[in-house]
Protein backbone atom coordinates (compact mmCIF):
# COMPACT_ATOMS: atom_id res chain seq x y z
CA UNK A 1 0.00 0.00 0.00
CA UNK A 2 3.15 1.86 0.31
CA UNK A 3 2.07 3.95 3.33
CA UNK A 4 5.74 3.41 4.74
CA UNK A 5 8.31 6.26 5.01
CA UNK A 6 11.81 5.88 5.93
CA UNK A 7 12.05 8.52 8.46
CA UNK A 8 15.94 7.30 9.34
CA UNK A 9 17.92 4.34 8.71
CA UNK A 10 20.34 2.17 10.80
CA UNK A 11 23.55 4.54 10.06
CA UNK A 12 21.76 7.46 11.84
CA UNK A 13 20.83 5.67 14.92
CA UNK A 14 24.36 4.47 14.48
CA UNK A 15 25.31 8.04 15.09
CA UNK A 16 23.36 9.09 17.69
CA UNK A 17 25.16 6.56 20.26
CA UNK A 18 28.64 5.65 21.28
CA UNK A 19 28.82 1.63 22.06
CA UNK A 20 27.17 0.63 19.15
CA UNK A 21 26.88 -3.52 19.35
CA UNK A 22 28.68 -4.74 16.08
CA UNK A 23 28.58 -8.39 16.31
CA UNK A 24 27.18 -11.08 18.25
CA UNK A 25 30.25 -12.18 20.01
CA UNK A 26 30.44 -8.66 22.05
CA UNK A 27 27.09 -9.44 23.21
CA UNK A 28 27.91 -12.86 24.33
CA UNK A 29 31.50 -11.51 26.23
CA UNK A 30 28.37 -9.43 28.54
CA UNK A 31 25.43 -12.27 28.63
CA UNK A 32 28.16 -15.31 28.07
CA UNK A 33 26.52 -18.70 26.64
CA UNK A 34 22.91 -19.85 26.62
CA UNK A 35 22.87 -23.16 29.15
CA UNK A 36 21.88 -26.37 27.62
CA UNK A 37 18.22 -26.77 28.41
CA UNK A 38 17.54 -23.64 26.48
CA UNK A 39 19.15 -24.61 23.66
CA UNK A 40 17.32 -28.36 23.90
CA UNK A 41 14.09 -27.20 24.34
CA UNK A 42 13.30 -25.90 20.35
CA UNK A 43 11.22 -28.85 19.19
CA UNK A 44 9.66 -29.01 15.30
CA UNK A 45 6.44 -30.24 15.95
CA UNK A 46 3.39 -29.89 17.82
CA UNK A 47 3.93 -31.66 20.57
CA UNK A 48 1.24 -32.94 23.29
CA UNK A 49 2.72 -29.90 25.40
CA UNK A 50 2.62 -27.80 22.84
CA UNK A 51 -1.17 -28.47 22.18
CA UNK A 52 -2.58 -28.34 25.62
CA UNK A 53 -0.56 -24.88 25.74
CA UNK A 54 -2.41 -23.70 22.27
CA UNK A 55 -6.19 -25.23 23.10
CA UNK A 56 -6.11 -23.35 26.41
CA UNK A 57 -5.06 -19.90 24.68
CA UNK A 58 -7.35 -16.62 23.96
CA UNK A 59 -4.48 -14.42 22.28
CA UNK A 60 -1.29 -15.05 20.12
CA UNK A 61 0.75 -12.44 18.74
CA UNK A 62 1.50 -12.89 14.65
CA UNK A 63 4.67 -11.68 13.61
CA UNK A 64 5.55 -11.06 9.72
CA UNK A 65 7.43 -9.40 7.50
CA UNK A 66 6.62 -7.14 4.51
CA UNK A 67 8.22 -6.85 0.91
CA UNK A 68 10.18 -3.49 2.25
CA UNK A 69 11.39 -5.57 5.19
CA UNK A 70 8.95 -3.81 7.97
CA UNK A 71 8.33 -5.91 10.52
CA UNK A 72 4.15 -5.98 11.53
CA UNK A 73 2.98 -8.14 14.52
CA UNK A 74 -0.46 -8.49 14.88
CA UNK A 75 -2.54 -9.47 17.85
CA UNK A 76 -5.30 -11.95 17.57
CA UNK A 77 -7.57 -12.98 20.36
CA UNK A 78 -10.87 -15.21 20.49
CA UNK A 79 -12.32 -17.96 22.57
CA UNK A 80 -9.68 -20.02 23.77
CA UNK A 81 -8.38 -22.71 21.60
CA UNK A 82 -9.27 -20.52 18.78
CA UNK A 83 -6.50 -21.31 16.75
CA UNK A 84 -6.74 -24.88 15.18
CA UNK A 85 -3.92 -27.32 15.47
CA UNK A 86 -4.43 -29.59 12.04
CA UNK A 87 -2.14 -31.94 12.87
CA UNK A 88 1.46 -32.15 14.48
CA UNK A 89 2.84 -29.39 11.85
CA UNK A 90 0.03 -27.34 10.90
CA UNK A 91 -1.91 -24.63 12.68
CA UNK A 92 -4.61 -22.93 11.28
CA UNK A 93 -5.65 -18.84 12.70
CA UNK A 94 -9.22 -17.85 11.65
CA UNK A 95 -9.57 -14.25 10.35
CA UNK A 96 -12.33 -12.30 11.99
CA UNK A 97 -13.65 -8.70 11.10
CA UNK A 98 -11.28 -6.18 11.39
CA UNK A 99 -9.86 -2.92 10.50
CA UNK A 100 -9.63 -4.43 6.47
CA UNK A 101 -5.78 -3.62 6.44
CA UNK A 102 -4.68 -6.97 6.05
CA UNK A 103 -1.02 -6.41 7.36
CA UNK A 104 -0.37 -9.71 8.02
CA UNK A 105 -1.87 -11.33 4.62
CA UNK A 106 -0.03 -8.93 2.84
CA UNK A 107 2.79 -10.11 4.21
CA UNK A 108 2.89 -13.70 3.87
CA UNK A 109 1.71 -13.63 -0.13
CA UNK A 110 5.64 -11.88 -0.61
CA UNK A 111 7.49 -13.33 2.39
CA UNK A 112 5.22 -16.62 4.25
CA UNK A 113 7.62 -16.43 7.21
CA UNK A 114 6.04 -15.49 10.83
CA UNK A 115 6.18 -15.75 14.35
CA UNK A 116 3.94 -16.54 16.85
CA UNK A 117 3.55 -15.93 20.42
CA UNK A 118 0.48 -17.63 22.86
CA UNK A 119 -0.72 -16.61 25.90
CA UNK A 120 -2.74 -17.63 28.35
CA UNK A 121 -4.28 -15.17 31.28
CA UNK A 122 -2.62 -16.18 34.55
CA UNK A 123 -0.11 -18.13 32.78
CA UNK A 124 3.50 -16.77 33.51
CA UNK A 125 5.50 -18.84 30.54
CA UNK A 126 4.77 -18.67 26.77
CA UNK A 127 4.50 -20.59 23.91
CA UNK A 128 6.95 -19.53 21.13
CA UNK A 129 5.95 -21.18 17.30
CA UNK A 130 7.85 -19.92 13.93
CA UNK A 131 6.96 -21.27 10.41
CA UNK A 132 5.86 -20.42 7.28
CA UNK A 133 2.23 -19.43 6.53
CA UNK A 134 -0.32 -19.29 3.33
CA UNK A 135 -3.85 -18.04 3.08
CA UNK A 136 -6.40 -20.28 2.26
CA UNK A 137 -9.91 -20.09 1.51
CA UNK A 138 -10.96 -23.86 2.32
CA UNK A 139 -14.44 -24.05 2.88
CA UNK A 140 -13.80 -26.80 5.30
CA UNK A 141 -11.41 -25.23 7.07
CA UNK A 142 -13.43 -22.24 7.36
CA UNK A 143 -16.49 -24.19 8.74
CA UNK A 144 -14.50 -25.72 11.40
CA UNK A 145 -13.58 -22.08 12.88
CA UNK A 146 -16.66 -20.73 12.96
CA UNK A 147 -18.67 -18.64 15.47
CA UNK A 148 -21.52 -18.13 15.94
CA UNK A 149 -22.53 -19.71 12.80
CA UNK A 150 -20.27 -17.12 10.93
CA UNK A 151 -17.57 -18.48 8.90
CA UNK A 152 -14.16 -16.86 8.93
CA UNK A 153 -13.47 -15.28 5.26
CA UNK A 154 -10.14 -16.31 5.18
CA UNK A 155 -7.66 -18.33 7.45
CA UNK A 156 -4.09 -18.01 8.00
CA UNK A 157 -2.50 -21.64 7.78
CA UNK A 158 1.08 -21.87 9.24
CA UNK A 159 3.65 -24.36 8.14
CA UNK A 160 5.38 -25.30 11.40
CA UNK A 161 9.14 -25.23 11.77
CA UNK A 162 9.89 -24.30 15.29
CA UNK A 163 8.41 -24.88 18.58
CA UNK A 164 9.70 -23.19 22.31
CA UNK A 165 8.45 -22.53 25.84
CA UNK A 166 9.43 -18.99 26.80
CA UNK A 167 10.55 -17.94 30.73
CA UNK A 168 8.27 -16.49 32.79
CA UNK A 169 10.78 -14.04 33.58
CA UNK A 170 9.16 -10.72 31.54
CA UNK A 171 5.71 -11.67 32.54
CA UNK A 172 6.37 -11.47 36.61
CA UNK A 173 8.74 -8.45 35.97
CA UNK A 174 5.88 -6.53 34.35
CA UNK A 175 3.55 -8.29 37.18
CA UNK A 176 0.93 -8.14 34.01
CA UNK A 177 -1.23 -10.77 35.50
CA UNK A 178 -2.03 -9.03 38.76
CA UNK A 179 -4.15 -6.10 39.04
CA UNK A 180 -2.67 -4.59 41.75
CA UNK A 181 0.01 -3.45 39.89
CA UNK A 182 -1.58 -2.32 36.88
CA UNK A 183 -0.41 1.26 35.70
CA UNK A 184 -2.95 4.25 36.04
CA UNK A 185 -4.62 5.03 33.27
CA UNK A 186 -6.30 7.90 34.32
CA UNK A 187 -5.71 10.54 31.31
CA UNK A 188 -5.00 8.01 28.58
CA UNK A 189 -6.03 8.84 25.39
CA UNK A 190 -9.03 6.53 24.18
CA UNK A 191 -8.74 4.64 21.16
CA UNK A 192 -10.93 7.08 19.48
CA UNK A 193 -8.74 9.73 20.36
CA UNK A 194 -5.98 8.33 18.86
CA UNK A 195 -7.82 7.57 15.35
CA UNK A 196 -8.79 11.10 15.02
CA UNK A 197 -5.24 12.29 16.02
CA UNK A 198 -3.34 9.73 13.84
CA UNK A 199 -5.06 9.60 10.94
CA UNK A 200 -5.70 13.36 11.07
CA UNK A 201 -9.38 12.76 10.58
CA UNK A 202 -12.61 15.11 10.18
CA UNK A 203 -14.92 13.18 12.37
CA UNK A 204 -14.74 14.41 16.10
CA UNK A 205 -13.49 11.94 19.31
CA UNK A 206 -16.69 11.17 20.03
CA UNK A 207 -18.43 10.72 16.34
CA UNK A 208 -15.06 8.41 16.37
CA UNK A 209 -16.00 6.57 19.44
CA UNK A 210 -19.51 5.88 18.19
CA UNK A 211 -18.01 3.93 15.45
CA UNK A 212 -15.68 2.55 17.71
CA UNK A 213 -18.44 1.23 19.93
CA UNK A 214 -20.80 -0.32 16.91
CA UNK A 215 -18.18 -2.29 15.04
CA UNK A 216 -17.39 -3.81 18.88
CA UNK A 217 -21.34 -4.67 18.98
CA UNK A 218 -21.84 -5.67 15.40
CA UNK A 219 -18.44 -6.91 13.53
CA UNK A 220 -16.90 -8.84 16.15
CA UNK A 221 -17.28 -12.12 13.68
Amino acid sequence: MGEYTKLHDVADLKRRFREVIADEEEIRVVVGLPPERSVAKVIHAIDEYARQFIARSPFVFVASVGSDGMVNVSPKGDPPGFVRVLDDRTLAIPDRPGNRRIDTFRNVLVNPSVGLIFIIPGVTYTLRVCGDAIVVRDHEVREALSVNQKLPEHVLVVGVRRVLSHCPKCMIRCALWRPDAWPDTTGLPSFAEMLVAHGKLAETVEEMQAVVESGNRERLY
